[in-house]
């Protein structure tokens, strides 16, 4: 065979090779007019499919299925979602067949001559390259067009934000793979959608439209708005409030910062909140951040707040160079539910040991003892009846009634041991070698150190609940703050100041010591 033959002749094996085996077709696109006396999730998934079946869907099937998804209650929108998710999910019937052709064609080696062989590894790295575009193709699931549309749609990406958050609360319940794999892909082009670029930053005033307003009003998720003056008092002198603004969801902030222009840090949310007259702003030296908001639930994950953060501390350094302190006044949300369970496991193993017959104070693979002795002894003295309790078991039951707020005397008890814990709680506990507490790790992640916590800064309702009152400070030191991201990441390792050490080198938890029993 001569040579111009053998390279004609393994050209159109490769070509062969390249066709895929017979897919069964997609089947064909519904009709343009959908029944109208279809139940309402059936003409969702109508119009579902009429977009995400379309190489190029078309703008008025995008608004219908917006209008219809948005009208669906949760069951429906729920089937909705796991269509999505699994109709149009990646073709893998065609991925099989492909993948079987690619390896197929770089298993094959041409033999002959010298010439004859450069031709034909010429002509397979060729018809490689276009497989591997086709794998590419053929790895992108079918949602992938119709969400990228829907972006592009006026109203689009608001209501793939609704979308997401459906399906996170969805996820909560259905941990399916193919739920999991069409929440990341969404995040993932959310993530990109909404880059700092892509991003405007406004300080919101008074005078901004009503609208405006009324929006922080009802998203302001750390310390409520009571009324109208609480809010002219937080857009007023003294303060400051940022928003990210995205021009596809217009009047409407992502995510938005209150800030406090204080003398120095302040160690309650009550000074920040009430503080009246506010600080002269040519007086201040301390811009205290207070709280943040994010006003979508489905952005859950995507860090919207680590660039508002640095884009308002250049924006405040650059304004205010008298300002040279930058702090936040954190809720500490997961501090008592994390106490709570630690008593109760304990309460639980002292139980079992008991029944077992071991001595009392044997030091079991999972013992500790959460207070210290002259901790028991205070909480003991300060309780009206022990009923032979152990102190975790009183410390346990004070909590749970939330009245030792009222009490001078079981308050000064609790001071000691919940600072020390709650210490331990924001620098010791870890998921994943970061920070269990979810507020702690946005800070620490972004920069940030732990400066100090502080003793009945929030007397709210909510603050006694989540956090027994106690609140921390943050601090961004501007000359740190990528030494200590980088090390926060990279190892875990969390910056603390000393009178937060002092919590710490206390701590002697982990240590068995002989639980006391008060009659």
């Amino acid at each position: 065979m001569t040579r111009q033959n053998i390279s004609k002749s393994l050209a159109v094996l490769l070509r062969a090779r390249m066709q895929p085996n017979p897919i069964p077709s997609p089947p064909p696109p519904p009709p343009t007019d959908p029944d109208p006396a279809a139940p309402p999730v059936a003409l969702v998934r109508h119009w579902l499919h009429a977009s995400a079946s379309a190489a190029s869907p078309a703008p008025a099937a995008l608004d219908s299925f917006s209008d219809g998804y948005r009208s669906l209650d949760l069951v429906g929108r729920r089937e909705v979602l796991r269509s999505l998710a699994i109709d149009y999910d990646v073709p893998r019937a065609r991925v099989r067949d492909l993948l079987r052709q690619y390896m197929s064609v770089a298993s094959a080696e041409p033999s002959g001559g010298d010439d004859v062989e450069a031709e034909g590894k010429e002509g397979a790295a060729s018809a490689l390259y276009r497989m591997e575009r086709g794998l590419r193709d053929a790895l992108r699931p079918r949602y992938a067009g119709f969400l990228e549309a829907m972006n592009a749609q006026p109203g689009g990406l608001k209501l793939l934000a609704v979308l997401r958050a459906d399906l996170l609360a969805l996820l909560g319940e259905e941990n399916a793979p193919a739920l999991r794999a069409l929440d990341l892909y969404l995040k993932e082009k959310l993530v990109t959608w909404l880059s700092p670029a892509a991003l405007t930053l406004h300080q919101i005033t008074w005078d901004d439209p009503a609208s405006l307003l009324e929006k922080i009003v009802a998203y302001e998720a750390v310390h409520p708005i009571r009324n109208l003056i609480d809010l002219k008092r937080r857009l007023g002198i003294g303060r400051r409030c940022f928003g990210y603004f995205h021009p596809a969801i217009p009047g409407e902030p992502l995510i938005f910062i209150e800030v406090a222009l204080l003398k120095d840090m302040a160690a309650s949310i009550q000074e920040v909140l009430w503080d009246d007259p506010p600080t002269p702003e040519s007086e201040a030296s301390c811009a205290l951040f207070y709280s943040i908001s994010s006003t979508q639930p489905g952005l859950s994950g995507i860090n919207l707040g680590k660039f508002l953060l640095k884009r308002v501390i250049d924006m405040l350094r650059r304004d205010m160079p008298s300002v040279q302190i930058f702090a936040t006044l954190s809720p500490i949300p997961g501090f008592m539910q994390w106490l709570l369970a630690k008593l109760a496991s304990q309460i639980k193993l002292s139980e079992a040991e008991s029944q077992e017959g071991n001595s009392l104070g044997a030091c079991s693979t999972f013992k500790e003892s959460i207070l210290l002795p002259d901790e028991e002894r205070m909480i003991h003295d300060a309780t009206e009846q022990a009923d032979g309790k152990q102190g975790i078991e009183l410390l346990q039951d004070i909590l749970k009634s939330r009245q030792w707020v009222k009490s001078d005397k079981l308050s000064a008890a609790l001071k000691r041991p919940l600072m020390r814990l709650c210490a331990r709680y924001l620098a010791r506990e870890k998921k994943r070698g970061k920070a269990l507490d979810a507020v702690a790790n946005f800070h620490l992640q972004n920069g940030a150190m732990i400066e100090r916590i502080n003793w009945m800064a929030d007397q709210s309702e909510k603050g006694i609940h989540q956090s027994g009152g106690i609140m921390v400070n943050y601090l961004y030191r501007l000359e740190n703050i990528e030494e200590y991201a980088l090390s926060y990441s990279s190892t875990g390792f969390i910056h603390s100041s000393p009178s937060l050490s002092e919590y710490l080198e206390v701590s002697n938890i982990g240590l068995c010591f002989t639980p006391i029993y008060f009659d």
